[in-house]
């Protein structure tokens, strides 16, 4: 039986039909740019999907379903004490308690551009494996949090880094539902918060699953040496993000004057994040995103609908300005951590001796396929490894 503190409050999502009304005249509106003749997702979102994503959006995706979708689940919303400014941030919820006698407590972090939209269909059988032929000693109770400026975990007045998040993660996993314990799992900003956690919490977050590498380790003169794989690795990730990371470039620098087109136009919005898609997935430049359209358009629906996309890149911003990339010297995460690393990533599966200078490595699997948004291109392999890294491990 879950006992949460009395400051959670219930929360059901209710998108208002006039904002819908709204959304459906502008997606008629839109006035696509041009792009060179032949032209197939080289230059960045294509025309041709995103002329077929846009009438979807308009006249065939049914966002009721989808809210439904998420509204199956129990929903929360908390204040919590920001660890930077003492002020209260909103932080919205879901929990799916696992099945059982004691399921064990898993904290699912998303990232950008994604959304807890990321773990749909990966929440129900992560916390009810006996449903789905598995056994009911895997169930975890899931508990997935919206970062702040994201979604429903607004408003945010001012940006927030990824270390002050883990505090926040910490305070609703131990102060507002009551687990001492848990376990983390985590891709894209989600591992960096997670990570730090592992660093400065591993009292509490025992143990964590990333399917991205996040934090760099801090080198100095005192460090081992590069090896020449791991030299090889930093160029290889240089030469990947230096094709696929603009966005990043903008998002922590200048997130207000992207904001004024992302807020005001939903199809260019989309223009924004569908690339991140394909290109995060690292889907050959013919093929379209490998992605169900209707869930993408969902995902984008709730920074429309909730008008978080320039919120949400405010954490880029902060993270800039934190380190909060870096460990520092005498910096580790004493967690446990065991890695799922798909080959096409933003950043490729490095050498282990990389990741062990800055993790307590327990568990690494590389996968054959796939990309950034492992939960949602690979849902099984996913629910796969996170089940036997954490299979046996009592909180």
């Amino acid at each position: 039986m879950l006992r949460l503190a009395p400051a959670a409050e219930k929360f059901t999502i209710a998108i208002p039909d006039a904002a819908l009304a709204d959304l459906k005249q502008r997606l008629a509106l839109t006035r696509f740019p041009a792009e060179p003749a032949d032209a197939a997702w080289q230059y960045g979102s294509n025309g041709a999907y995103m002329r077929r994503f846009i009438a979807r959006w308009q006249n065939g995706f049914d966002w009721r379903h989808w809210e439904t979708q998420l509204n199956r689940f129990l929903q929360y919303r908390v204040a919590l004490k920001r660890p930077d400014t003492g002020k209260l941030q909103n932080v919205h919820f879901l929990i799916e308690p696992g099945s059982g006698d004691n399921p064990r407590p898993l904290l699912l972090t998303h990232g950008w551009p994604g959304s807890v939209f990321e773990f749909i269909d990966v929440i129900e059988k992560l916390a009810h494996p006996e449903r789905f032929g598995g056994k009911v000693a895997d169930a975890f109770t899931v508990i997935c949090p919206t970062l702040p400026g994201y979604g429903f975990s607004m408003p945010l007045e001012q940006p927030i880094a990824p270390r002050a998040i883990a505090r926040l993660w910490r305070d609703l996993m131990v102060e507002v539902l009551g687990y001492p314990r848990f376990l983390a799992q985590a891709g894209d900003w989600g591992s960096v918060v997670s990570s730090w956690l592992g660093a400065d919490y591993p009292d509490q977050a025992v143990m964590l699953h990333l399917n991205m590498v996040p934090l760099r380790p801090a080198l100095s003169k005192d460090s081992p040496p590069l090896t020449a794989a791991e030299k090889e690795w930093i160029a290889r990730t240089k030469k990947i993000h230096a094709s696929e990371a603009g966005y990043l470039a903008i998002q922590s620098t200048k997130p207000t004057s992207l904001g004024y087109g992302l807020s005001d136009s939903p199809a260019g919005l989309a223009g924004w994040i569908v690339e991140k898609f394909h290109g995060f997935a690292r889907a050959p430049v013919e093929q379209d995103p490998p992605f169900d359209i209707d869930h993408l358009i969902a995902n984008i629906a709730l920074y429309w609908l909730t008008d978080t996309s320039t919120t949400a890149a405010w954490l880029y911003w902060a993270a800039l300005r934190s380190g909060d990339f870096n460990l520092k010297p005498g910096e580790f995460v004493h967690s446990p951590t065991g890695f799922l690393l798909p080959p096409w990533d933003l950043v490729p599966p490095p050498p282990k001796g990389w990741l062990e200078r800055g993790y307590h490595v327990t568990h690494r699997r590389d996968l054959e396929r796939g990309g950034h948004f492992v939960a949602m291109e690979q849902p099984d392999a996913f629910i796969q490894d996170v089940q036997s890294f954490f299979r046996n491990v009592s909180v």
